[in-house]
């Protein structure tokens, strides 16, 4: 009996005890609250934090010799010819903008539940004085709290949910009290939440980065097909280089490139004019326009007109359009194109399909790409730190030309956090002249509804 009696003791001894160490990780948790809050209260969640948190991220991941190894053998299964290897660069830059656009969706969630976490904190703050209340009546039955523990969101939900039961909390205060513990309950929610959106956000840089790595041995594949017209493309970026220098603005270069593109057509329809010629025994004069090539860009986009494509264009890049046509551009002028925000290394698409103008340093532009989309319509992308197609090339749309750096001076914006932003610079021209990009962009980009 006496036996029996002592192990009640020690049982209420023990609750004793787990509410007191409860009491002290309330006080101290609500007091961390309470400065957090203070801290928070006037911050409204920076869109780019989630940004830089993948950025963070992307930095720490590697990619296992296992993972590296499946990757060559991959590789290796494709069809080492022109048409394959370009199928499936396109492939495989659709996965990797879609993981980049699983990301940014996860960056979103993310900085929503960081806005709810705010919110809750200030909420915590607000009530100081309810656990005050509860601590003190706790205080009054007897029960000092031992020295300050370490505390979690859960050790203070599991002190409220014991003040309750053992009925220090007083009929006025029950219902400020119910809703403090809904605040601590929500909160234990929402922190587990962010662990759990921060795990997918780790898993789907981790598969970006490998898609990235498949790109670029894709991208070497493909280079090793073309060291034919090696010699052929140097001569052609030599000579738009020279162009580029002596171009003093955008549409100086255009008109430059595409009266020199003219030129070397007709010396090349005129060498295949006089070829067929000869061989068929006719004069170099006679009528050949039948046999005459049609010009690789225009060959490109005859199935589906530039002007054709409204409404459905993607964004060249994962991410949203920060600055649009016509808006200010910061430096008192109008924007002439469209400025994305992305990732850093996001990889850069063809928006449709085109012959490669130009391709390489111009001016404050940094890396500029012009493609010759037909009938009189260019596609101008600025602010990659890498070009992976050469003067002369034919892209097909979503096909990868490029990929951004970590950031660049003359194309990056910096977040409230001090972040620095990629942004791919993208304008349409028609006739030389720039047009507003938006009735392009499928509905998603467009912020149509």
């Amino acid at each position: 009996m006496s036996e029996g009696w002592k192990s009640t003791t020690g049982s209420s001894t023990g609750g004793s005890w787990r509410v007191r160490c409860g009491i002290a990780a309330a006080a101290a948790l609500l007091s961390l609250h309470a400065v957090r809050a203070e801290n928070t209260l006037d911050m409204a969640p920076d869109p780019d934090q989630s940004r830089a948190e993948y950025e963070q991220v992307s930095k720490e991941i590697t990619l296992s010799s296992e993972r590296l190894a499946k990757l060559a053998a991959d590789i290796a299964t494709v069809k080492k010819d022109h048409a394959s290897i370009t199928a499936a660069l396109i492939q495989s830059a659709m996965t990797e903008q879609k993981l980049g656009q699983d990301i940014e969706d996860i960056g979103a969630k993310l900085e929503g539940l960081k806005g709810q976490q705010q919110k809750i904190r200030a909420s915590l703050a607000a009530r100081r004085d309810v656990l005050a209340e509860v601590l003190g009546a706790l205080q009054r039955m007897g029960l000092n709290p031992p020295p300050a523990i370490l505390v979690k969101p859960e050790d203070a939900l599991s002190s409220v949910r014991s003040a309750i039961l053992l009925g220090a909390v007083v009929p006025e205060l029950r219902q400020q009290t119910d809703s403090l513990l809904a605040d601590l309950k929500e909160q234990t929610r929402v922190t587990a939440s962010i662990e759990a959106e921060r795990a997918r956000l780790t898993a789907a840089v981790g598969d970006q980065t490998a898609e990235k790595k498949r790109l670029g041995m894709l991208l070497e594949a493909k280079q090793k097909l073309e060291t034919v017209t090696k010699a052929q493309m140097a001569a052609e970026q030599q000579r738009s280089e020279q162009l580029a220098a002596k171009a003093s603005s955008l549409k100086d270069l255009i008109a430059s490139l595409e009266a020199q593109a003219d030129k070397n057509r007709r010396a090349a329809d005129a060498a295949k004019t006089a070829a067929a010629g000869q061989a068929g025994g006719t004069e170099p004069g006679g009528d050949q326009t039948a046999s005459l090539p049609v010009p690789e860009g225009n060959r490109l986009t005859a199935a589906a007109p530039f002007s054709a494509l409204q409404g459905q264009v993607a964004l060249p890049v994962t991410g949203r359009i920060k600055r649009r046509f016509g808006a200010d551009d910061g430096n008192g002028a109008l924007m002439l194109g469209d400025m994305v925000a992305t990732q850093s290394g996001a990889i850069v698409t063809a928006p449709a399909d085109g012959n490669v103008l130009y391709a390489g340093p111009f001016r404050s532009y940094g890396q500029l790409l012009i493609l010759n989309a037909g009938d009189g319509y260019h596609v101008v992308l600025a602010g990659m730190s890498r070009i992976s197609v050469a003067t002369g090339q034919s892209v097909l749309a979503g096909e990868p030309v490029g990929a951004m750096g970590e950031a660049r001076v003359a194309s990056t914006s910096v977040s409230k956090n001090g972040n620095a932003t990629p942004e791919l610079y993208v304008e349409f021209r028609k006739d030389g002249k720039p047009v507003d990009p938006a009735p392009w962009w499928a509905d998603r980009f467009s912020g149509r509804t």
